[in-house]
């Protein structure tokens, strides 16, 4: 499978709409890398123009990669094989397109409805083509327009019963991916 994630840290937007650098979360990186590993995703980016963040996920992951955390819990040291640091969404795209020979699509999550959009069946075909997808997924209040103009389809966004839709990234992460490559789901 050629699916791939890179969750931005930048450029995405706080609450006033104003584009800003989020700060990197521990979390955010055990339970998307756990996931990606569980759905087969190739690769998990974590995306961080700033140094010290970079090199903040970088001892994280070298503690659960050689350090005590590999040693006491392997599982976790599995999952987080598939996480690399990246300075920018352009690094990411260089990199598969070295590994693949051809650029990635790009297909863009927000919690926003837009006019077109790619529905779960549709990306789930895509996904079967065996392109090189990355899918993208923003911090803060969501990805920039920048990237989202960038993208080559954006997934429909994921709609729950209730009038409420702030779901932190994680569970976000999950849902989506579970429709997309689970083996329980609507095709």
């Amino acid at each position: 499978m050629n699916v791939h994630l890179a969750l931005l840290h930048y450029p995405v937007y706080n609450r006033q709409r104003q584009v800003i650098v989020s700060s990197v979360t521990n979390l955010d990186i055990h339970d998307i890398a756990r996931v990606a590993l569980t759905y087969g995703v190739r690769r998990f980016y974590v995306v961080t123009p700033l140094e010290d963040q970079q090199q903040l996920v970088e001892r994280l992951l070298s503690h659960w990669r050689e350090g005590h955390g590999a040693h006491s819990h392997p599982e976790r040291k599995m999952a987080l094989e598939l996480v690399s640091t990246a300075a920018s969404l352009a690094e990411v795209v260089a990199n598969i397109s070295g590994h693949f020979g051809k650029q990635p699509e790009l297909i863009v999550t927000s919690a926003s409805a837009a006019e077109s959009t790619l529905s779960y069946a549709e990306a789930k075909k895509r996904i079967q083509q065996q392109t090189p997808l990355l899918m993208l997924f923003g911090t803060g209040w969501g990805l920039s327009k920048e990237v989202l103009s960038m993208a080559d389809h954006r997934l429909a966004p994921i709609e729950g019963t209730a009038d409420y839709n702030h779901l932190s990234v994680r569970s976000a992460v999950a849902i989506i991916l579970d429709r997309l490559l689970g083996t329980n789901g609507e095709d």
